[in-house]
């Protein structure tokens, strides 16, 4: 049994404590970015160099597994295989999931407009080949590949393109069911303007989510949900609403050190359960000390500031120039966790 099922039980019986907070390592960043996504290679002394080649990038994925802290390695299918090729989760207690689809509004190539337009359904993977191995996989079929998956949706105040979503979702639900795939619900904010007030979008969101949600049953419903922290307050009413769903945040922009440890602590304490990263890991100046620090806010073993400091105390014992001094990386920016600082 890997750590997230034995997390996810204990959440559901109601015997949550921090130290089940679940952590997931986004390095997916091939389904959106692309080339650019996998960072750029980062000298000790701050400089940044060409972007990474693949190989390079899946290393250090491998590290961060290997490591042992998260509890959910997400990256693309294809990533995914090479890295279960390898051996890389053999024994793992770290659980693979694979990005299940790969929505307009994250496809963020140079000199590309998608994500300015409303967002669109697309779905480049195969869910039978990742579980199986193959296309038409006979019954019973051993699990090869991995069985858990992120599914994204956008909702954007218009109709056509919201119903096209929907039904894409359906589809999707329906050929997951039939190859015993399981997945997380990624919704993300509007990514076009809606016409709905800056105040109410988040409320717009938690409706969104729970209208869609309530046709689904059991079977056939997210693991947890992956969405934006769009404040204490809305997190609070999603999370109270229905205690059968659990809601993840996810990690955004890179942001300050503080914001990253902000976000985890805020959003636990608002009722979150589970926090996914992406660019807050890949982007940071010592990746596995960044991610040894969000476990300890997490677990409630320090606090955002205290975190930040000893972030920063790592960085100077491994003679790591950070990208920010002291002072500047103990500040929050980000507006909905300054709002949680009241």
């Amino acid at each position: 049994m890997f750590r997230l099922d034995e997390k996810l039980a204990r959440i559901r019986a109601g015997a949550y404590t921090r130290a089940d907070f679940i952590i997931a390592d986004a390095k997916d960043p091939d389904m959106g970015p692309s080339i650019p996504g996998a960072g750029p290679l980062r000298a000790k002394d701050g400089t940044l160099g060409r972007y990474q080649t693949r190989p390079e990038f899946l290393k250090n994925v491998q590290a961060i597994v290997e490591q042992d802290i998260v509890d959910i390695m997400l990256t693309s299918a294809s990533s995914f295989e090479l890295l279960n090729e390898q051996g890389v989760y053999k024994r793992s207690k770290v659980k693979p999931a694979i990005r299940a689809n790969d929505t307009t509004d994250i496809w963020f190539v140079r000199g590309g407009v998608y994500p300015k337009k409303p967002s669109r359904p697309f779905r480049s993977a195969s869910i039978s080949r990742v579980t199986t191995g193959t296309v038409d996989p006979a019954p019973g079929a051993p699990l090869v590949g991995t069985d858990l998956g992120l599914y994204s949706i956008t909702f954007n105040n218009d109709l056509d393109h919201d119903y096209a979503s929907l039904e894409a979702f359906a589809e999707f639900r329906y050929e997951a069911s039939l190859n015993g795939f399981k997945y997380f619900l990624e919704v993300f904010n509007p990514n076009v303007d809606t016409g709905i007030d800056a105040d109410l979008v988040p409320h717009y969101i938690n409706d969104c989510i729970a209208r869609c949600l309530a046709g689904v049953t059991k079977a056939d419903r997210p693991e947890f949900l992956k969405i934006a922290y769009n404040g204490p307050k809305a997190m609070e009413e999603l999370a109270s609403y229905d205690p059968t769903v659990i809601v993840g945040v996810l990690g955004g922009g890179a942001g300050t050190t503080r914001d990253c440890y902000e976000l985890i602590f805020q959003s636990e304490k608002y009722g979150a359960r589970v926090a996914l990263f992406g660019r807050k890991i890949n982007l940071a100046e010592d990746p596995l000390s960044m991610v040894k620090h969000m476990r300890a806010v997490a677990s409630g073993d320090l606090s955002p500031t205290e975190a930040v400091k000893s972030y920063h105390g790592d960085l100077a014992k491994a003679g790591i120039k950070p990208s920010r001094e002291l002072n500047a990386d103990l500040e929050v920016t980000e507006k909905p966790l300054k709002a949680g600082l009241a």
